[in-house]
């Protein structure tokens, strides 16, 4: 009995603790309307009018209305003494905006300090401050947004496919993953290569920020720059494209539920690299974990299970550390305001988290550097996603059972999670620790250059190949990004890029081959260019851009690492080049055993007569043309990503606390 009686009492004190600190008398109650404001250009000037009104049972005191920090182009142009509201009186408070020219979004926040006990405490102040905030928003845009969130609407019209119609959702999931990829190009269009951190936003286009949460802090926060637009437009090229490559998978076979799965995980994709508030990032970063662990573990191979199961506890383990990280990260940043100026004790907003704080200064945790154990944690979840060596060994397998849509996007989109990741969050947000871990992180990326393709070298089953392919090519993401040069950096992200279309190529071609011999045993083929010369052309220039042929679109990006990595990490890069040779061996190796020599009698009725389709075509030509236009002209990528790498190396050069650059409160 007494045990029930103190566990009730501990359960309770919370809520006593908080009855206490009601008001039991009359008591003062802000009503603001609107809370947002909302002007539809953000290179025009405009106004808007504020009512505030006392709503409660005694006299409010509206202290000071002052317009929060990074409020530029903002002010209030009714000055305002302070004064006392009885109940029931409003008063009205006007603010306007003023463009500066440069800007195609403004964002800001007024401030209404009262004696309103039901608000917010402004840490900022030694005094009692109980502060609202009105959100200020100039110049929307919702493009973000419709790339995220529309494949989620084609779910529903999944489902109203008519019994016996099933075909039919395959237009619907074209349907609903084409949208994004007009966005994508609408993006690309619009996208301002040459707007950084010094032109204000910190860097960002297409910005979607309101508050989500107000009791956690918590912003539904969306923006791209240099460092995230490409891996937009490429998560939405190689999700429409795994789309045709889908019509393998068989109608019977529950073809609704798949759809269903896909088009989620294209949200969740899309949403990371999209997300600019840490808790939204993480968010989005678990949605994209259950619809992959159920398209491998219900279309997959024959040993799907285990490889859906292996999948899910390794990235599970990553998302573990990713969370601790978080929540240290979160209760160690600094007070802020929300973007609507409500005062906030902590922040998950990640460029301030980079761009104010500086967790170089917070004290251990059990004698162990905060910064570099938390750093530690985060480069783990995101090396699990990458993979790198000894994170790898799930891939192989879920490679091979995956459907050759899935196997697409894995090796196009998830992997670049983790590199993407790095960037996004350890790079900015702990420069310190990220100089001091560099060496590590070149190391584990020759490795993963070297003990990749030496594994890939080995295999007879072709698919496994390809796979043990990737972990060798994102090597040369992580010695780029480990050398902090710009060079570097640029051909890390432009590896990122072309190793997307390169490799989604390469699972699509075995897809092909699968489809029809229902094998992929390397040395079970032999002659298939006499039968097939379409599919051995498209084969043989997507093995070449892979092997990093001079000419096409995976050559720029590997030289440019090593340009980038070679004055930081001579050793290492020379290292990194013997891997090219490996590389060029197991590629040639492959199309040897498969393409040339004579045709195996074997196949005859199976792949005699049986080219490419126009499907197979359509889903192949987009990525090819790619290759290739890259190849000889990078310049589209190059100059897309220049400033947010640029911005991205100053930071890490400069460390932490620059919030007077970036334009942040």
């Amino acid at each position: 009995m007494k045990i029930k009686l103190t566990l009730i009492a501990v359960l309770l004190t919370p809520a006593l603790a908080w009855a206490q600190q009601v008001p039991t008398g009359p008591a003062p109650k802000l009503e603001v309307a609107p809370r947002q404001v909302v002007l539809s250009s953000g290179t025009q000037p405009g106004a808007q009018t504020i009512a505030l009104r006392n709503v409660g049972t005694a006299p409010l005191e509206i202290r000071a209305l002052r317009m929060a920090p990074g409020s530029e182009g903002w002010q209030i142009t009714t000055p305002m003494p302070a004064q006392t509201l009885p109940p029931g009186a409003q008063l009205q408070v006007r603010v306007a905006f003023t463009p500066d020219g440069k800007r195609r979004q403004s964002f800001g926040g007024l401030q209404i300090v009262s004696n309103d006990s039901t608000q917010i405490d402004d840490p900022h102040t030694p005094e009692i401050d109980y502060t609202t905030g009105v959100s200020l928003r100039a110049g929307s845009s919702w493009l973000l947004s419709l790339m995220v969130f529309f494949p989620l609407l084609g779910i529903p019209f999944l489902f109203m496919v008519p019994r016996g119609k099933e075909h039919l959702t395959r237009w619907v999931a074209v349907a609903a993953a084409a949208v994004p990829m007009v966005a994508a190009i609408y993006l690309y269009q619009h996208f301002d290569p040459n707007w950084g951190v010094k032109n204000g936003n910190s860097g960002l286009q297409f910005i979607e920020h309101a508050v989500w949460v107000r009791s956690f802090n918590i912003e539904f926060y969306m923006g791209v720059d240099g460092v995230s637009v490409m891996m937009v437009i490429l998560t939405a090229l190689v999700c429409l494209i795994a789309v045709g490559a889908s019509w393998s998978v068989p109608l019977e076979r529950s073809i609704r539920g798949y759809f269903t799965m896909f088009l989620l995980l294209e949200t969740g994709m899309m949403g990371v690299f999209c997300a600019l508030d840490f808790f939204l990032f993480y968010v989005f970063w678990e949605v994209m974990l259950l619809p992959m662990y159920f398209l491998i573990g219900i279309w997959g191979g024959p040993r799907k299970e285990y490889a859906a199961i292996k999948f899910f506890l390794y990235t599970l383990a990553g998302s573990v550390l990713m969370l601790l990280a978080l929540i240290a990260l979160y209760y160690n940043s600094a007070p802020t305001y929300l973007v609507d100026g409500t005062p906030a004790s902590h922040t998950f907003d990640i460029l301030k988290m980079a761009y104010a704080n500086s967790y170089a200064n917070v004290p251990p945790i059990l004698g162990i550097n905060f910064a570099r154990l938390v750093w530690v944690g985060l480069f783990i979840g995101f090396a699990i996603k990458v993979p790198m060596f000894p994170f790898h060994t799930w891939l192989p397998d879920a490679h091979v059972e995956a459907p050759t849509a899935i196997s697409v996007i894995l090796a196009g989109v998830l992997l670049k999670m983790g590199t993407y990741g790095m960037m996004r969050i350890n790079f900015p947000i702990l420069p310190e620790a990220t100089t001091w871990a560099s060496v590590g992180v070149a190391v584990f990326g020759v490795i993963n250059i070297l003990y990749g393709a030496l594994c890939a070298m080995a295999q007879k089953d072709l698919k496994k190949l390809v796979a043990y392919s990737s972990v060798s090519h994102m090597g040369y993401c992580l010695l780029g990004m480990a050398a902090f040069t710009g060079t570097g950096m640029s051909g890390a992200m432009l590896q990122m890029f072309n190793h997307g279309t390169i490799t989604s190529m390469l699972f699509m071609l075995v897809g092909v081959i699968y489809d029809r011999a229902h094998t992929r045993g390397v040395d079970e083929f032999g002659g298939v260019a006499q039968v097939m010369p379409v599919y051995a052309a498209f084969f043989g220039l997507a093995f070449m851009a892979s092997l990093g042929l001079p000419g096409l679109s995976g050559f720029i990006s590997e030289a440019l690492v090593f340009l980038g990595a070679f004055p930081v990490f001579k050793v290492m890069t020379i290292l990194a080049a013997t891997g090219v040779i490996i590389t060029a061996g197991y590629h040639l190796w492959a199309i040897q055993r498969i393409q040339l020599g004579p045709f195996n009698p074997r196949w005859e009725s199976a792949l005699k007569g049986h080219d490419m389709d126009r499907r197979e075509w359509a889903t192949l030509l987009p990525l090819a043309a790619i290759v290739l236009v890259l190849g000889f002209y990078p310049t589209p990528v190059l100059d897309t990503i220049k400033t947010g790498m640029g911005d991205l190396v100053n930071l890490l050069a400069h460390g932490q606390g620059a919030a007077s650059i970036a334009g942040l409160p």
